[in-house]
């Protein structure tokens, strides 16, 4: 059975997609959940207008994500941690301290889910990616101080 996706599906597609599924899959789970509709002539046009909203949001998305990146890339975030004698930090530095710091030097809202780091236990220079698109994933320097 033909059906027009109307959420995104992982493993299926994406809003708007014209996709082929088992009837039972269809009529079972993805037409009653609400999260797709038969694809009729009518339907099939709808689902155009669909998938160049989707465009125009992930365009818009990108070229957002794309200014943020150029905007951090060239900055140092800096932390202010307790750490001991030998620079190890008592406890670590989360995606949630970075977000934190970032929002508050430079005014930027980063969501911490979208941060990717290992621990930072150490006092220094670190770098922590930051995927806010999926064509655009970008390095932030993270400079732990000593308080």
């Amino acid at each position: 059975m033909k059906v027009i996706l109307r959420s995104d599906r992982a493993g299926l597609g994406k809003r708007g997609d014209i996709v082929e599924v088992s009837d039972g899959y269809a009529r079972n789970f993805l037409l009653p959940k609400g999260h797709g509709i038969v694809a009729t002539d009518g339907a099939v046009s709808q689902a155009a207008a669909m998938r160049r909203a989707r465009d125009l949001r992930d365009q818009a998305d990108r070229e957002a994500a794309q200014t943020v990146a150029s905007a951090l890339v060239a900055k140092v975030i800096s932390i202010p941690m307790k750490a001991g004698a030998e620079g190890k930090l008592f406890g670590s530095v989360t995606a949630h301290d970075v977000a934190e710091a970032v929002q508050s030097q430079t005014g930027i809202t980063l969501d911490r889910r979208k941060l990717h780091l290992e621990h930072i236990k150490t006092v220094g220079e670190h770098t922590v990616t930051a995927k806010l698109h999926h064509d655009v994933e970008f390095p932030i320097t993270v400079a732990v101080t000593k308080k």
